[in-house]
C-alpha cells in the first residue's frame, strides 16, 4: 500500500441522518425478532431488552458476531436487483468492526480480494468494517467496487478507460495519485476516508487483483485486441443496514455473470462502447440497425467473456443458468413463506431476455431489511463529486 495524504481541499463526508432512539429500537427489535425466529433461538425478549438498555446508554447497540453473519446474509437475500441469491446462505462474513483507520481498511480490503479470489475459485464474501455511531462515523470507501478501471479524460473530451470512473479518477489525481500507465485497463487505487481525516489513496497490490485476458473460441485475432476484465466484482460503496445500524464500509462479492461484463461493462455506450469496434472487426454491416450488427457483436463479446473465464479457471456463470437458479431460489423462499422482492429490469438479463424463464414472470420490488443500501452521498463519492 502506498498512501498519499492531502490535508486540504477535501469536503468531509455527509452522513445520513441518525435514527431517533425510538426508531433505532424499533428497527433493532424487528431484526432481533427475525433472527431469533429464523434461527430458532427462542424468545427474543431478553436480547431486545439488552439492546434497549445499550441504546439508552450509548445511543446505539452492538450486534453479536452471529447476528452480524445472519444480517449480512439476509441482506443479500433481500437484494431486489441480484439474480444470484440462491447462494445467500453460503456468504462468508469477515468481522472487522475493530477497523476504522483508512490504511487498515485498505489492507483488509486487499486481503478480502485475496480470500475471495482463491486462484479463480471465487468465494462469496463480505468484510464488515466499523459502523456509524453517535460519537464517530465509520470509514467510507469511495470506490464503487474494490477493483475498478481508471477513466482518463482526454483533451478532446473523450475518455481512455472506463468513462464511469472518470470522476473518481480525477479525484484520485487531486489527492496525489500519479496515475497508471494510461491504458484502458489501469486499476484505480482505493480512495478511503476515515473520521476526521481527509480521504487517502492506496494502491492495490498486484497479488490482490486477478484479471482475465479475453480471447475468443473461434477468432485468433481477438487476443490482440488487448481486452481484459477483473475476476471479482466486490461492491464497496453500499451501506449494510442491519437492525437500524449502518455499516458504511462493507465490501462484498459474489461472482460474475458473463453478461455483466460482456453486455454492460464492455458494451454500454457510456462505458467501453465496444460494439461498433467488434462489429467492424467481424466485417458486419453497420450502416443499418436492420442488419442486427449490434446483436451479433454482442453475442460474440459475451461468448468471449465466458470462454476466457473458463479457460482461465475463474468462476463465472451465464444468464441462462442463473435465470433458472433464481426461479429455484424463488420457489424455496415461497415454500418457507418468505416474500421475494425483485426488480424485473435488473433480474432479466441484458441479452436474450425472452429466452430466459425470468422474462416471463412478474416480480414485486418488496423493500425488506436487513439490506444493502445506496446512499446518495456514497454515489457522489464514487463519482468524485465531493472533490470537484
Amino acid at each position: 500500500m502506498d498512501p498519499a495524504r492531502k490535508e486540504s481541499g477535501s469536503t468531509p463526508h455527509r452522513r445520513t441522518p441518525e435514527p431517533s432512539p425510538r426508531d433505532l429500537l424499533r428497527a433493532a427489535a424487528e431484526f432481533l425478532t427475525l433472527h431469533h425466529t429464523e434461527e430458532r433461538l427462542g424468545d427474543p425478549a431478553r436480547r431486545i431488552a439488552a439492546a434497549r438498555a445499550e441504546i439508552a446508554d450509548t445511543g446505539t447497540y452492538r450486534h453479536t458476531t452471529r447476528e452480524l453473519v445472519f444480517g449480512a446474509r439476509v441482506a443479500w437475500r433481500n437484494a431486489n436487483r441480484c439474480i444470484g441469491r440462491l447462494y445467500w446462505h453460503s456468504l462468508s462474513v469477515r468481522d472487522r468492526r475493530d477497523v476504522r483507520d483508512a490504511g487498515e481498511v485498505a489492507e483488509a480490503s486487499a486481503d478480502h480480494l485475496r480470500e475471495a479470489t482463491r486462484d479463480g475459485r471465487i468465494r462469496a464474501l463480505i468484510t464488515v468494517f466499523a459502523p456509524d455511531t453517535p460519537e464517530r462515523p465509520g470509514p467510507r470507501i469511495w470506490n464503487e467496487q474494490l477493483i475498478r478501471y481508471a477513466g482518463y479524460t482526454r483533451p478532446d473530451g473523450g475518455v481512455t478507460g472506463d468513462p464511469r470512473n472518470a470522476g473518481l479518477t480525477a479525484a484520485a489525481h487531486r489527492l496525489g495519485w500519479p496515475g497508471g500507465p494510461g491504458t484502458p485497463f489501469d486499476v484505480l487505487p482505493l480512495v478511503i476516508e476515515d473520521a476526521g481525516a481527509a480521504p487517502r489513496w492506496f494502491t492495490l497490490p498486484e497479488d490482490a487483483v486477478l484479471e482475465v485476458e479475453l480471447t475468443h473460441p473461434e477468432y485468433p485475432w481477438w487476443h490482440a485486441l488487448g481486452l481484459r476484465w477483473h475476476a471479482v466484482p466486490a461492491i464497496a460503496n453500499m451501506c449494510l443496514e442491519i437492525g437500524g445500524v449502518c455499516y458504511p464500509a462493507a465490501p462484498f462479492n459474489g461472482w460474475y455473470m458473463g453478461t455483466e461484463i460482456g453486455a454492460r461493462n464492455l458494451a454500454d455506450t457510456d462505458r467501453y462502447d465496444l460494439l461498433p469496434f467488434i462489429a467492424d472487426r467481424l466485417g458486419l454491416d453497420t450502416r443499418t440497425d436492420r442488419s442486427l450488427w449490434k446483436d451479433r457483436a454482442l453475442v460474440e463479446l459475451n461468448r468471449s467473456v465466458l470462454h476466457s473465464f473458463d479457460q482461465a479457471g475463474v468462476t463465472v456463470t451465464d444468464h441462462h443458468t442463473e435465470s433458472r437458479r433464481f426461479l429455484t431460489h424463488l420457489g424455496r423462499e415461497e415454500r418457507k413463506g418468505r416474500p421475494v422482492g425483485a426488480d424485473w429490469s435488473w433480474i432479466v438479463p441484458p441479452i436474450s431476455g425472452s429466452a430466459t424463464p425470468v422474462f416471463h414472470r412478474t416480480f414485486e420490488a418488496v423493500e425488506l431489511t436487513p439490506a444493502y443500501v445506496h446512499h446518495p452521498e456514497a454515489l457522489e463519492r464514487a463519482r468524485g463529486a465531493v472533490l470537484s
